[in-house]
């Protein structure tokens, strides 16, 4: 840059003043002020497009960089997913070839009267386990009932004994 002190700056002054002449250095002075300011702004300008396009330059390199990782994962994805999809198909047919009758399946398989027994048995065992798993005196305490009496039979035991209801207002 050009490097202008005080004392240069007051020859020119001295220089223009002679030479223009007193009554043109004021129009002289504005113009020269307006086209520094406009070459300050020209060249602002040229600064501010340069960066923007660097900065948009670096945005399509990582524009591409993501499409580059985003393109490799997806297809590692595909590769895994068609791996599995083999695996699988593989699988499927390979339990095709066993042998059905081995495969034991409940839902399918009709009741045998040794499977009813089966079941009769577990269910005396899990009903056993259920009365005899608590105590009785714990079964008072808790209010949980070990007999089961019909509704007459409650009402009996419970009825007032002298037979008749108790009135209020006699």
């Amino acid at each position: 840059m050009i490097d202008l002190g005080l004392t240069k700056m007051a020859l020119i002054g001295v220089v223009a003043l002679v030479v223009i002449g007193p009554e043109k250095l004021p129009k002289v002075a504005r113009m020269a002020g307006s086209l520094f300011g406009r070459a300050q702004r020209y060249i602002n300008e040229v600064k501010s497009e340069v960066s923007r396009e660097i900065e948009l330059d670096e945005l399509r390199k990582m524009q591409r960089e993501v499409e580059e990782a985003a393109a490799s994962a997806g297809s590692a994805i595909k590769d895994t997913v068609g791996q599995v999809d083999a695996d699988l198909k593989d699988a499927w047919h390979d339990g095709m070839h066993v042998d059905q009758s081995t495969i034991h399946n409940p839902l399918i398989d009709t009741p045998t009267p040794a499977s009813f027994a089966v079941k009769s048995k577990d269910f005396r065992k899990k009903r056993l386990a259920r009365t005899t798993a608590m105590p009785s005196w714990y079964k008072h305490q808790s209010g949980q009932r070990i007999r089961v009496i019909s509704g007459a039979a409650r009402v009996a035991r419970y009825r007032p004994s002298s037979g008749k209801t108790p009135s209020f207002f006699s």
